[in-house]
């Protein structure tokens, strides 16, 4: 029996021993689970969409997303690493979706999630420290592009892969904005237990826009 079978399990097995991991006081499996269940993502995603146009892009956005998860696995000295690992996987994730529809052709979706943007740079702009700031602001408009490109594939056409997708640039758009209210607003415990859950559920909607059925 292929281990494609399993990937969805394996997954979220995975997915939620690193969300435990912390609690339970065991870091060395925190380190160990928090790459695997994103690398089990990357191993779902490569089997799917074989040919298609956007399928390396999407491979290459969830290869830098790895990047960025094993740096922030030191949350100080890894920040600014794993910032621009995960601003080239928005990037990748930005031209993917843009190989099936234009750029911003439903400008609504880019109004929207624009104001989503201010509000969050709003919110966390006192706690960003000066140096991070450009960066900080770099990112949140890449990441809320991304997210408004995945929703213009969902408006546009609306087929099942696609309003996945479009949840996933949302579920994006919401684990980033937890991390970064934990990190630059206070601690959030509510918030910190939602970062990874809504982070990997977001990557595997978005390799589950490769879908075999459609694009093999």
């Amino acid at each position: 029996m292929p281990i494609s079978r399993f990937l969805p399990w394996l997954t979220l097995a995975s997915g939620l021993l690193a969300v435990l991991a912390p609690w339970l006081g065991q870091p060395a499996l925190f380190y160990t689970t928090k790459p695997l269940t994103t690398v089990l993502i990357l191993a779902y995603a490569w089997q799917r969409g074989h040919g298609a146009p956007m399928r390396p892009w999407i491979v290459a956005g969830l290869a830098a997303s790895l990047a960025g998860d094993v740096a922030l696995i030191w949350p100080q000295q890894g920040f600014l690493p794993g910032l621009v690992s995960f601003l080239v996987a928005h990037l990748c994730y930005l031209w993917a979706f843009t190989r099936v529809q234009r750029l911003a052709a439903w400008p609504w979706a880019f109004l929207g999630y624009g104001l989503l943007a201010s509000a969050i740079l709003r919110r966390l702009w006192p706690g960003v420290p000066e140096a991070l700031q450009a960066p900080v602001v770099v990112y949140v408009l890449c990441l809320c592009a991304m997210a408004a490109q995945s929703l213009v594939l969902a408006k546009l056409s609306f087929t099942p892969a696609n309003r996945i997708l479009g949840l996933g640039g949302l579920l994006f758009v919401i684990s980033d904005a937890c991390l970064a209210t934990n990190k630059f607003a206070g601690p959030a415990p509510l918030a910190a237990l939602l970062v990874l859950p809504t982070y990997w559920a977001a990557q595997w909607c978005i390799a589950s826009w490769l879908t075999p059925a459609a694009r093999d």
